[in-house]
């Protein structure tokens, strides 16, 4: 049987997963993202060398700016020293087998293509709120990579007049800043304990509903910014906080008081429905194996 290896390299952690051609996950485990080069490429070696006799293939997912065609990271977001590093030649002459490589935010895109709340979707968009903001826009059943293979990076809408860091979605949309901010306010010892923070949310707590309402409100102004252009049918919401049942409620709500301030944005847009992703934790992993699956030429989408 034809086994591959998916690897989610995060911030905190590295995530990688046994799967089959199917896209069955076989088993699955992390450990801790080093902060340096020099660990990286030695942790990166242990694990790839747990799996290798039995794989026919390994597919990576990263942060940062990525060329999928020759496998070179441009950028590397928070780890900068993966800046220049090339997946495709390093593993592939290392190892002897095929690599594919592919951003973290597009990587769960194809998840939800492949096998989540975007199948058979034709046009859409995926939200992935979390430190930052990640995600992917399709158009016609397919990601969206642009001209300079940079489409898709939500977090760079601006959302206020003054083009600067304060006004960018990776920041007023970001759901680790939300949570701290609210975390601030109530002087909790841990200003990432979210759990306490959507306590205080659910039981409408005025200050902390506040913050809560103004950054729905937020990513419901995303979410109309980019229907206006691409025409979506389907939005999907991931990252940890799309677990609460509050947040997309609130969501749905903050996007119709927005349309009903305008006639004119009423009468012309027919709004795109909202769910929640299907993938979890997991969703790079999938969307790491999709991407490896559909860039080697043996492996055609009417094969999967």
């Amino acid at each position: 049987m034809c086994k591959y290896l998916s690897i989610d390299i995060g911030g905190t952690n590295i995530k990688f997963g046994l799967f089959d051609k199917s896209g069955n996950l076989i088993t699955k485990d992390y450990t801790s993202t080093p902060d340096n080069i020099s660990d990286f490429v030695k942790t990166l070696d242990k694990v790839v060398k747990k799996y290798l006799v039995n794989i026919k293939g390994i597919a990576v997912s990263v942060p940062g700016k990525v060329d999928s065609k020759t496998g070179i990271v441009y950028h590397g977001g928070s780890l900068h020293y993966l800046d220049q590093f090339n997946f495709k030649h390093i593993l592939g002459n290392k190892y002897h087998v095929p690599v594919e490589v592919e951003n973290d935010g597009r990587a769960a895109t194809l998840a939800e293509i492949w096998r989540g709340s975007m199948h058979n979707i034709t046009n859409g968009a995926v939200i992935i709120l979390g430190t930052g903001v990640g995600g992917g826009i399709i158009v016609n059943g397919k990601i969206l990579r642009g001209f300079h293979d940079q489409a898709g990076e939500i977090s760079f809408i601006t959302l206020g007049r003054a083009i600067d860091q304060n006004n960018i979605v990776g920041k007023l949309c970001s759901a680790l800043n939300m949570i701290e901010k609210c975390a601030e306010y109530k002087n909790l010892s841990n200003i990432d304990d979210g759990k306490k923070v959507f306590e205080a949310i659910n039981n409408k707590d005025p200050v902390i509903w506040t913050i809560f309402k103004n950054y729905c409100a937020a990513i419901a102004t995303t979410i109309l910014n980019i229907h206006s252009v691409i025409d979506i049918q389907r939005v999907a919401i991931g990252g940890g906080i799309s677990n609460q049942p509050v947040l997309l409620r609130q969501i749905k709500v903050e996007l119709l008081t927005a349309v009903e301030k305008s006639p004119k944005i009423a009468n012309n847009i027919e709004l795109p429905e909202i769910v929640t992703t299907t993938f979890l934790s997991d969703a790079n992993l999938y969307g790491g194996l999709y991407n490896f699956l559909n860039q080697q030429t043996e492996y055609k989408d009417n094969e999967l």
